[in-house]
């Protein structure tokens, strides 16, 4: 049933902090010394977004019970060196370097991060989730039940803010201007989710959602809300309380976040607090309180495919579809596209932008970078060195951790001396590639069409290719 709604920069002491940082990581991979992770084998709106209430028998955690982080503490950029920061507080950050893109796991330190408010601060022995909803029992779930008392499991998964590559927008939109630098690519350890609602007797039957509520909304403001279908809930999200072998930090939603394997950052609630099945998404007036859209902002407003002619974006309790591109494909079910399961897309790391490089004694540069395509798995990589005109085949190499994980690949390039444009593209197991460019708001398209990707009001899911070209001179070997 379908509900009609018209609703920086960084410093040049940063930079230099972030090639030092950016060093020191490569001299740990040469000397092993990040073994361990890798043996282990995961955002973007406007300002404007928002939050739940549903009549409930249990009472969910409140909101954190401690304040953010002081500002006498160390600064986000010290804390992390490897990004650059877009805005401190809510703090919102992407990698700093396309160098990120040559490694198989990304440390913490060069992890995007994509808050809406300031990260709380959290007693992990006070925080518990409540379950509700249809459910045999009501419960409120402790970290250390959560932790301890069902199995335990670890997935390298590629998580990428559905805002990534925004800021190559025509015109641009609003909110943060994320270019390349949202997405990496962890190694995340939880709970799977599935287990508990075995446990409590959760309701997860085919059409179901499990509605996932954070607890970072400070008193009055929207809670952010997605409602992710249980078929999915059952194949593989966990409710993750380590990344990369370590508890995460409070900008990565430390003590516990839910993790979807393969799907846009913004399904990764952070700080959950509550977590309630139910048979339809978040909608409409019972998840509302006169004009506060307690919950149903983020689900049903915010990420989406909102072309120039919509006022705002059409609602659904359900939809047939999830493969993102999928519904961009079939509007006549689906008019605004829902950011759920990534696209197939690709980086080049090396070179990077503006960079100047040598060939080798054979007169080669090798190219390198990652792939990805959320549920798929990406099939082939093509690298282009005259800007887009002629593609060559590229190579994957490294670990092959699964479809919800990159894949780094290389490209041989036989270099003369000279200015060059470099691009990728990737194509997923559905024979499925990047398109070209990006269209003109007037074309009004909700999905990709003639080798555009759809310019939309959110500047959600760029996979462009020739918007994320990297251009970089070859000086004489």
């Amino acid at each position: 049933m379908a509900y009609q709604n018209t609703d920086g920069n960084t410093k040049d002491s940063d930079e230099e902090s972030a090639s030092r940082f950016l060093k020191r990581r490569r001299f740990l991979h040469a000397t092993g010394a990040v073994a361990g992770v890798a043996a282990l084998a995961g955002c973007g709106q406007t300002q404007d977004e928002s939050t739940e209430t549903e009549t409930s028998t249990a009472t969910p955690t409140e909101s954190p019970t401690a304040t953010p982080e002081q500002e006498t503490g160390p600064s986000l950029q010290e804390k992390y060196p490897g990004l650059e920061i877009l805005s401190p507080e809510p703090e919102n950050a992407q990698a700093a370097q396309r160098e990120t893109y040559t490694h198989f796991i990304t440390p913490r330190e060069e992890h995007y991060i994509r808050n809406h408010y300031p990260s709380p601060q959290i007693d992990e022995q006070e925080w518990t989730i409540s379950l509700t909803g249809l459910v045999d029992s009501e419960v409120d779930l402790s970290m250390e039940e959560i932790k301890h008392s069902f199995s335990t499991e670890s997935v390298t998964h590629t998580m990428q803010c559905s805002g990534n590559g925004r800021a190559y927008f025509e015109p641009q939109v609003g909110g943060n201007q994320w270019s390349f630098g949202a997405v990496g690519n962890t190694v995340w350890t939880g709970t799977p989710v599935s287990a508990i609602l075995e446990q409590y007797g959760g309701n997860t039957s085919e059409g179901n959602f499990l509605s996932v509520m954070g607890g970072d909304a400070p008193e009055g403001e929207d809670i952010f809300c997605r409602s992710i279908p249980m078929q999915k809930v059952l194949d593989d999200t966990l409710l993750a309380y380590e990344m990369n072998g370590a508890p995460m930090s409070a900008e990565h939603g430390f003590p516990v976040r839910l993790l979807v394997p393969g799907w846009y950052g913004n399904n990764n609630v952070k700080w959950v607090n509550r977590m309630h099945v139910m048979d339809k998404m978040v909608i409409g007036d019972e998840w509302e309180d006169g004009d506060q859209r307690l919950y149903t902002h983020w689900q049903q407003y915010s990420y989406r495919v909102i072309p120039e002619e919509d006022d705002g974006a059409e609602q659904y309790e359900d939809i047939p579809v999830y493969d993102t591109r999928e519904q961009m494909n079939r509007t006549d079910e689906i008019r605004n596209a829902y950011m759920y399961d990534q696209m197939a897309k690709s980086l080049i790391g090396y070179p990077g932008a503006g960079q100047t490089v040598t060939p080798n004694p054979a007169g080669q540069i090798e190219v390198l970078g990652v792939a990805w395509a959320g549920d798929d798995r990406v099939d082939t990589v093509e690298v282009s060195t005259d800007g887009g005109d002629t593609f060559g085949e590229a190579e994957f190499f490294g670990p092959a951790a699964g479809p919800n994980s990159w894949r780094q690949f290389r490209y041989v390039w036989d270099a003369s001396p000279g200015e060059y444009t470099l691009v990728s593209r990737a194509t997923d197991e559905q024979g499925r590639s990047q398109p070209s460019t990006i269209s003109a708001p007037e074309e009004q398209l909700r999905g990709i069409e003639n080798d555009k990707f759809p310019w939309n009001k959110g500047g959600y899911a760029n996979t462009a290719y020739m918007p994320h070209a990297v251009d970089c001179t070859v000086e004489e070997g």
